[in-house]
């Protein structure tokens, strides 16, 4: 069973007299362990598809289904459980807590998940050790340098031991050696702890470090391919 199914998603937008679609019939299939690169232009669809994958936004039409659960029938609080077990997030603007230290932004999905602090103290360590920072633990954010600060998300992202991460743009304000350093992270989370991960990137140097490309244009995939 895949781990990620869309079929047939549309979502219309409108501006003024005028409607896109932002999604035009996509269908996409995504199996546990894989690392896939979404990539298009500007407009493209690949966003909006990435919030439809996080359960942050919906379309007008089509099915989702995150490990065999119909995420479209979910109640809120059913999404925000979803949200807190299944997914974890990556953003472009690592969007920490700013006076909080690199161990307590970790914390901070255990805390909606009500885990004893003691717990959360020591699985926000270990993910603070994957990502090399365990001698960072009690530095803010403006004590670290961009690529530090998007390790301490990538740990936030991966507290849970949520089996789904999704990165939109995680290179994007980083220089070439630090996006490097960063892609080696996710290659390092996918191959030796199994994490399935979706990146939205529009570069393809980026692009690179992934098994399976995907191409939208205009709200449609144009192309699927899968490194041999």
């Amino acid at each position: 069973m895949p781990l990620i199914e869309v079929k047939n998603l549309i979502k219309t937008y409108k501006t003024g007299e005028e409607s896109f679609n932002a999604l035009d019939g996509v269908s996409l299939s995504i199996k546990k362990g894989e690392f896939v690169a979404i990539m298009g232009a500007s407009g493209s669809g690949k966003s909006t598809l990435m919030n439809t994958l996080g359960t942050l936004d919906k379309p007008n039409s089509g099915s989702y289904n995150l490990d065999g659960v119909d995420v479209f029938s979910l109640s809120p609080d059913e999404l925000s459980e979803i949200r807190n077990v299944k997914l974890g997030f990556v953003f472009q603007g690592f969007n920490l807590i700013s006076r909080t230290s690199a161990l307590d932004n970790v914390q901070m999905p255990m805390i909606y998940k009500g885990i004893p602090e003691e717990e959360r103290i020591k699985l926000a360590r270990e993910a603070l050790k994957i990502v090399g920072l365990e001698n960072r633990e009690n530095h803010m954010p403006n004590e670290m340098s961009g690529g530090q600060q998007q390790r301490v998300a990538i740990a936030r992202a991966i507290v849970n031991d949520a089996p789904l991460i999704l990165a939109d743009e995680p290179t994007g304000n980083l220089d070439t050696k630090t996006s490097i350093e960063i892609m080696e992270f996710f290659v390092s989370l996918n191959e030796k702890h199994g994490k399935t991960i979706v990146l939205v990137t529009h570069e393809p140097d980026i692009a690179q470090y992934c098994k399976r490309v995907v191409r939208f244009k205009d709200g449609k995939i144009i192309s699927d391919e899968v490194k041999k």
